[in-house]
């Protein structure tokens, strides 16, 4: 009897004051003031929104800005009948905005200290996820996997260690991996930017990170509800995936010289989800170097970047990699990289009798009727040329390239021998020499 140990993460508490806030008091001044300055702001309630903090402590950086004389009150209160107090930039207050967007053009969300975030990292650890036989199943629920297939699937992704997922192509190891993803299930909380060494570098990213369903605050009231620090956005585990594009220089700091801040590495954007390194192999760089940029990473779970400077820093490395590739292991790694990558699972191509069951999955969800002289030709006519290697994508291809000859012919979607004969001329290429 499988036995399910769920916890909810526990979210980042909102800072109390401005000690809490673990950054340099300058430093928060001044994006105060390029967030007034940038977005016209003039009340303390909207800068509260914009900086994503609690108002109370926005109210203490406004108050440490107006006695360096950078605000100054407007003297009345705003229309919006909440009582507020209207403030605006000072002549010498604009001057200090200009001056601090030219060192750096960062404003709005005020970061998190790197070491504030390595404590929430260790609330939301994907190392504490259990997941049990029925979750994975279920995740996988769109895909045909013989049972030993989850069982060895299920303790690495419990274990939360780096996993290498290899065997012939189209078999369906990016959509295993998908799967992994779906069956976590829970929400973690990603900073929308950190800070280290008084460098700013963000975070968040709409194209990594899916936002999940939060509460929503009452516009008007001026006591907002406040359940975690609005400094990180709730959002599903990510998931990155890169394939022959993957080059070393991408798992470094993206330094932007215009405006002088840094972009999180794709290894960091995945804290707390998954990195997958899909068609290992096809790559510019050698697979080894790959693995061996992972090596200090995987073993210590952490990860070493380096500022513009020079100046090299640990940021915690909580990711659960996973390798994908078409190559059998011993091909691109050596034994001392193999040793490094926890499980290795090899994704092989179905039996005959799951090839059917995809096959009538797939016809089902396409409306395309089965037939069993169409189903007979290709079992005894077809696969029998291809030494009755079955793939998992062929089902799809197949019966995809008869629905598109059917509706070119304009003929009620149908199966036989001729399309099927059709369909096949299609998923492979003859060796034959072409005459120039």
């Amino acid at each position: 009897m499988n036995m399910q140990v769920t916890t909810g993460v526990q979210p980042p508490p909102p800072p109390k004051d401005l000690q809490d806030m673990r950054l340099p008091i300058v430093m928060m001044r001044d994006i105060v003031l390029k967030t007034m300055f940038r977005k016209n702001l003039d009340m303390v309630s909207e800068l509260a929104e914009a900086v994503c903090l609690p108002r109370a402590v926005t109210q203490e950086l406004v108050d440490i800005a107006r006695g360096q004389k950078y605000l100054e009150a407007t003297g009345s209160l705003t229309a919006t009948g909440n009582g507020e107090m209207g403030y605006q930039l000072t002549d010498a207050g604009k001057t200090r905005a200009m001056d601090a967007l030219s060192q750096s053009e960062y404003f709005g969300a005020m970061p998190v200290p790197l070491s504030v975030y390595r404590e929430q990292i260790k609330r939301q650890s994907i190392r504490d996820i259990q997941i049990t036989r029925d979750q994975l199943t279920k995740a996988m629920g769109h895909l045909v996997l013989p049972p030993a297939l989850i069982g060895n699937l299920g303790p690495a992704v419990s274990s939360g260690r780096s996993i290498l997922m290899y065997g012939p192509p189209g078999n369906g190891k990016s959509s295993i991996s998908n799967g992994i993803r779906d069956a976590m299930g829970d929400k973690i909380y990603v900073p929308r930017a950190i800070e280290y060494a008084g460098q700013v570098i963000t975070v968040y990213d709409p194209i990594v990170h899916s936002k999940a369903e939060v509460e929503v605050d009452d516009p008007n009231s001026l006591r907002r509800k406040r359940t975690f620090d609005t400094r990180y956005v709730r959002c599903e585990r990510p998931t990155v995936i890169t394939g022959g594009e993957l080059s070393l220089d991408m798992l470094d700091l993206v330094y932007n010289p215009t405006a002088r801040t840094y972009q999180a590495p794709l290894q960091l954007k995945s804290t707390g989800g998954i990195f997958i390194v899909d068609d290992l192999g096809r790559q510019a760089e050698p697979p080894q170097s790959l693995v061996n940029r992972w090596i200090v990473p995987l073993e210590e779970s952490k990860d070493i970047l380096a500022l513009q400077s020079g100046e090299k820093f640990e940021v915690p490395f909580d990711t659960l990699v996973i390798f994908s590739t078409n190559f059998h292991p011993n091909e691109i790694f050596d034994q001392a990289a193999l040793r490094r990558i926890f499980f290795k699972i090899k994704i092989d191509g179905p039996c005959q009798q799951d090839f059917l069951k995809i096959f009538a999955m797939v016809a089902k969800k396409r409306g395309m009727p089965l037939d069993e002289a169409a189903l007979l030709h290709l079992l005894k006519v077809k696969y029998p040329t291809i030494d009755n290697i079955y793939a998992n994508y062929q089902p799809i291809f197949l019966i995809d390239q008869m629905i598109s000859i059917c509706e070119f012919e304009g003929i009620p979607y149908q199966m036989s021998p001729e399309l099927v004969d059709r369909a096949w001329a299609n998923m492979f290429v003859k060796d034959e020499k072409i005459v120039k």
